[in-house]
C-alpha cells in the first residue's frame, strides 16, 4: 500500500501549479501585447511618413503656383521652436533665470521644445542673450529623441530604450511608441504639454568646432551665436548630438 501524501503537501503542489499556470498565461499575454505594439508602432510611423510627405509636396506644390503667378508662397508660421542654452549662469539676471527656469533649462548646452504663442515669444525675446533657438525640421526632432532622448518616469531619468517607457509615461494620452511621441511634438497635437514634459531636457554636447567668444555673446544676424536662427537651428543641432 502507497504511503498517504499528507494534505500540506497536496495543497502545496495545487498552489504551485496553480502560479506555474498564472505565470505561463500571463508570459504568453505580454508577448502577444508585445508582438500587437509592434506591429502597431510599425503601422503609426508609415501612416506619419506618408503625411510628412503630403504636407512637404504640398508646400512645394504651393510655392511653385505662387511663382507661377508671379507671387510669393508665405509658409504659416512655425508652431515649434527648439531652445538651447549656450551661456552659464554669471550675470544672469533673475528675469531672465526665472523664465530660463520656467524652460527647463537649467545646466549649458540643455534643450527643450517650446510651442510658440505670443507669451512664449515675449519671454524668449527676454533671454535671446543667453540661448539660442530655431525651427526644427521633423528629422531634426526624431534625432534628438532616438538619440538622446530620456523619459521622466516617478521623477526619474530613464532612457527610452523601448516604447514600453513611452507608453507607461504618456500611455494615458494616446502617444504609445516613439512615432507618436516625434508626431505629437512635431505637429504640437493636442497633447504636446504631456509630451513634452515627459521628455526629459536633451543634454547637448559643446558643438563640434565649438562657439567663438568673441561672438558668442553677439546675436545671430549680427554674425553671432545668441537669439533666433530659423531654420539654421538644425545644422547646429547636428553639430551638437
Amino acid at each position: 500500500m502507497a504511503p498517504k501524501v499528507p494534505e500540506s503537501v497536496l495543497k502545496k503542489q495545487a498552489t504551485q501549479a496553480k502560479v506555474a499556470e498564472q505565470a505561463k498565461q500571463a508570459s504568453y499575454e505580454a508577448k502577444q501585447k508585445k508582438r500587437q505594439d509592434k506591429k502597431d508602432a510599425i503601422a503609426a510611423s508609415k501612416k506619419y511618413s506618408e503625411e510628412y510627405k503630403a504636407a512637404e509636396a504640398a508646400a512645394v506644390s504651393n510655392r511653385r503656383e505662387a511663382k507661377a503667378q508671379g507671387g510669393f508662397y508665405v509658409p504659416p508660421m512655425p508652431k515649434l521652436a527648439l531652445i538651447i542654452r549656450i551661456r552659464g549662469t554669471i550675470g544672469v539676471s533673475p528675469k531672465a533665470k526665472k523664465i530660463m527656469q520656467l524652460f527647463r533649462l537649467r545646466q549649458i548646452h540643455n534643450a527643450t521644445f517650446v510651442k510658440l504663442n505670443e507669451s512664449t515669444i515675449r519671454m524668449l525675446r527676454l533671454i535671446e542673450p543667453y540661448v539660442t533657438y530655431g525651427y526644427p525640421s521633423q528629422s531634426t526632432v526624431e534625432k534628438l529623441v532616438y538619440k538622446r532622448g530620456f523619459g521622466k518616469l516617478n521623477k526619474q531619468r530613464i532612457p527610452i530604450a523601448d516604447n514600453s517607457v513611452i507608453e507607461e509615461g504618456v500611455g494615458s494620452v494616446g502617444v504609445k511608441c516613439c512615432a507618436d511621441l516625434i508626431h505629437e511634438i512635431y505637429t504640437v497635437g493636442p497633447h504636446f504639454k504631456e509630451a513634452n514634459n515627459f521628455l526629459w531636457p536633451f543634454k547637448l554636447t559643446s558643438p563640434r568646432g565649438g562657439f567663438s567668444n568673441k561672438t558668442k555673446l553677439v546675436h545671430f544676424l549680427e554674425g553671432g551665436e545668441a537669439g533666433n536662427r530659423g531654420e539654421e537651428i538644425n545644422k547646429l543641432v547636428k553639430r551638437m548630438i
